[in-house]
């Protein structure tokens, strides 16, 4: 199981103006900054929504024009050097998923920053259900079990909100499963974003796929993919 949520990307203006920079071709560039209301389908050069049609409100966004945009996928496809402008789009997302897939994803480390929601401070702030846990591939026999283990996390917690007993928190952090899901938001580029796809999309955890989905969405993601 993996969600993701709340993704952002910018950088677009200072990536296209670095690339530019080796060959003094800034007046080549055709992007713009916009508004994009997200419903009406127009991007405005004059910053002026079109809600007449559409109840939406306006946020900023950057237009890549056509020029820009083919010279953005000559210098990816031509390799890491050349593409470094990649480095310069920035994604921030929230990503919740299991401790055995962010395990893997912490593979990335370089043009990653990642704020996670801490085991070791907040483990016991709430009850455990079934729920913080990826599950979906489990046998009736072996959900039964994760149910036990649920309960004995649950135990623990009790005992340790009750005694302050540092023995009880060590019931919970040793028995907690791999399979529980962690928040992070994260911080990534294009470049690392690359990595990762051509890397993982065929991966034989359903996360993987998720995520890689998750990239091809991105705005102008051929220059991840292609």
């Amino acid at each position: 199981m993996i969600r993701i949520s709340k993704a952002e990307t910018y950088g677009w203006e200072a990536a296209i103006r670095g690339m530019r920079n080796p060959m003094n071709s800034w007046d080549k560039s055709d992007s713009y900054p916009a508004v994009d209301c997200g419903k009406c389908g127009i991007i405005d050069r004059e910053g002026i929504c079109h809600p007449k049609e559409h109840d939406c409100s306006e946020f900023a966004c950057y237009a890549v024009g056509e020029n820009d945009l083919s010279l953005m996928k000559r210098l990816a496809a031509a390799g890491n050097d050349h593409g470094k402008f990649l480095r310069m789009i920035n994604v921030t997302v929230d990503v919740e998923a299991p401790l055995y897939w962010w395990k893997e994803f912490d593979t990335y480390k370089v043009g990653t920053v990642a704020n996670s929601c801490s085991t070791m401070h907040k483990i016991q702030a709430k009850e455990f259900t079934l729920e913080d846990f990826s599950t979906d591939h489990l046998s009736q026999t072996n959900l039964i079990i994760m149910k036990m283990v649920v309960d004995a996390l649950n135990n623990a917690r009790l005992d340790f909100l009750s005694q302050k007993d540092k023995r009880d928190w060590w019931q919970m952090i040793q028995l907690l499963p791999s399979s529980y899901n962690q928040k992070r938001t994260v911080q990534l580029n294009y470049a690392v974003l690359k990595n990762i796809y051509h890397a993982r999309r065929n991966h034989k955890l359903d996360e993987w796929h998720t995520f890689c989905h998750f990239i091809e969405s991105l705005p102008h993601s051929e220059l991840i993919t292609e």
